[in-house]
């Protein structure tokens, strides 16, 4: 199948989950994972709709992002939103580039994002990473220092924090991922519950190609597909 063709499939699976929960296909963001993809085969996407792209490395948002300009709709701009684990020294390279960054998961990285944003006078929208299946090889805050790191970034005044991010595990039967999805919906909502300064979430960035529908259905609100679009 094509791009275009992976792209309605997709959605139609959105639009059909995201009705079992009781909202609308509206209420939840396609990112189309970018990832060691080419810029002819991502353009496909963007032009068949999809203007969220979600890169693992900040090196390859640094190489697409002037060349992907020329996909965009007249009018419209590709939203890059950063998904995969950063380095501290890697910020000041797509702090004036990326939408939001997903994979915010320590105070060191909290800071270098705050004193970069500073640097450009913009506010960053951030989720933070939640290892909610507590595998060893994720990266993400514990669920249960969570609140402790919200806590100190809602002091910054360059960062927005929108909400939580969660890589779950590989499975076969998505759902088994059923339980670490609702887990994080419960987190979100219960840090919303602790009326924390500067802290109102409204965003879960979870599921992905294998596990997306039944992420959709326990409340996320971002989902993060690539294999689903482009093929493996």
């Amino acid at each position: 199948m094509s791009v275009v063709e992976n792209i309605q499939n997709v959605r139609a699976k959105i639009a059909a989950a995201a009705e079992k929960s009781g909202r609308t296909a509206e209420d939840v963001l396609l990112l189309a994972v970018s990832k060691t993809k080419p810029v002819e085969l991502i353009g496909e996407a963007v032009q068949a709709g999809c203007l969220s792209l979600g890169e693992n490395k900040v090196q390859e948002i640094m190489e697409k992002y002037e060349p992907m300009m020329e996909y965009a709709p007249e009018g419209e701009r590709i939203h890059w939103h950063l998904i995969g684990h950063l380095q501290t020294n890697k910020v000041k390279y797509i702090i004036d580039k990326v939408d939001m960054i997903h994979s915010v998961e320590s105070l060191k990285l909290a800071e270098e994002i705050e004193k970069r944003a500073a640097q450009k006078d913009i506010v960053m929208d951030i989720l933070i990473e939640v290892n909610m299946a507590a595998e060893e090889s994720k990266f993400g805050v514990k669920p249960e220092d969570t609140e402790a790191l919200l806590r100190e970034i809602a002091k910054m005044q360059h960062i927005r924090v929108r909400g939580l991010m969660t890589v779950a595990p590989f499975v076969e039967n998505q759902e088994e991922n059923r339980e670490v999805f609702r887990q994080m919906r419960e987190l979100l909502v219960d840090m919303n519950g602790k009326k924390i300064d500067n802290i109102k979430m409204d965003t879960l960035s979870m599921g992905m190609t294998g596990d997306y529908e039944v992420a959709i259905e326990e409340g996320a609100t971002i989902v993060r597909v690539g294999t689903g679009i482009f093929g493996e």
